[in-house]
């Protein structure tokens, strides 16, 4: 059996290709069984799951919005019937995490809840800033009740027992004044929140519930927190196992790089390039620091960095970080 990359209209015939790849895991499968999850291929085809390797990438899902992404083991989905998910084509993405290591900064954070999460008509909150106050918390900006307020919630978050992240307010401050005793007496955090559902938050008696699958833009991601944490400059956030034998990436046999993606299996689409039976490696042009990966910029990445075949015929393409790029002028 043989492989082939296409590139444009070029067709370059590949080596053979080894052994037909495992069937899907347990997240797979699950993930196939939601009723939006993607249509992959049979469950033994050869092709049909792309799994995913990260180590060291700061990843900008959005401008303002970078998760660092310390490691991370999965697969990727696609959103597309019928065809596979593409690197240039957040949207037709799910990264379905087994195990992983991300962070995000608070930075990262106020913009997220600000223009996801309650950035909707009629939210109750607007101007949010986040920052972390020793091991909790803290959130200000406005909060609606008849005319805008300003206020400050300090807060501890946990996990429920489905994977949900719990915000439990300590204080809370509306003018400089505290109100948790007044809050408390509107039903606590449902009371003094009326917030719209399918944002990724809802209220439940004093506390806030956030639903990390729905609280990012595109591409989705899916998976099961294992644990959270209040760290210097923002959040951490763990996935599956914690056992370094089973969640360390391990990357491309004989790579030595610190800083990558790496992408196996499956059939895989990047630009005009389709790959089957994929075995792609994007390592960092800079290892001395986090590979930082624009998903808006994709293209950008490819044209400034180069590319080499190796003698498996996999492909290995080193990419600059994102601040070495050099805006493509606009038609």
């Amino acid at each position: 059996m043989s492989r082939r990359i296409v590139w444009g209209g070029c067709a370059i015939l590949a080596m053979a290709c080894g052994d037909r790849a495992p069937p899907p895991s347990a997240a797979t499968q699950a993930a196939a069984s939601t009723p939006d999850a993607p249509v992959t291929s049979a469950p033994n085809a050869p092709d049909s799951v792309v799994h995913a390797e990260m180590r060291h990438v700061s990843m900008h899902v959005e401008s303002g919005i970078v998760l660092h992404i310390n490691r991370l083991r999965g697969q990727v989905l696609s959103t597309r019937r019928g065809a596979p998910p593409a690197l240039n084509d957040k949207a037709s993405m799910i990264i379905a995490i087994e195990s992983g290591d991300i962070s995000i900064d608070t930075a990262s954070l106020s913009t997220l809840l600000n223009r996801h999460v309650f950035g909707y008509r009629k939210s109750p909150l607007r101007k949010l800033h986040a920052r972390v106050d020793g091991d909790q918390l803290e959130l200000r900006g406005d909060l609606h009740k008849l005319v805008w307020l300003p206020f400050r919630i300090r807060a501890t978050p946990s996990l429920t027992q489905d994977g949900m992240i719990r915000v439990h307010p300590t204080s809370i401050r509306v003018l400089g004044l505290g109100v948790t005793g007044f809050s408390k007496s509107l039903g606590g955090m449902s009371g003094l929140l009326k917030l719209e559902p399918g944002h990724g938050a809802r209220t439940d008696g004093d506390d806030l519930l956030l639903d990390p699958s729905r609280m990012l833009p595109p591409p989705t991601i899916r998976g099961r927190l294992s644990s959270i944490a209040v760290e210097p400059g923002g959040l951490r956030q763990r996935f599956g196992a914690s056992d370094s034998t089973t969640a360390t990436p391990r990357g491309r046999p004989g790579s030595r790089a610190t800083n990558y993606m790496y992408f196996h299996g499956g059939t895989l689409q990047f630009g005009k390039l389709t790959m089957r039976d994929s075995d792609l490696e994007i390592v960092d042009a800079n290892p001395g620091d986090p590979f930082d990966y624009s998903l808006d910029r994709y293209l950008e990445h490819l044209v400034a960095g180069h590319s080499n075949t190796t003698m498996v015929d996999g492909l290995i393409v080193v990419m600059p970080d994102v601040g070495r790029l050099k805006r493509a002028d606009k038609p």
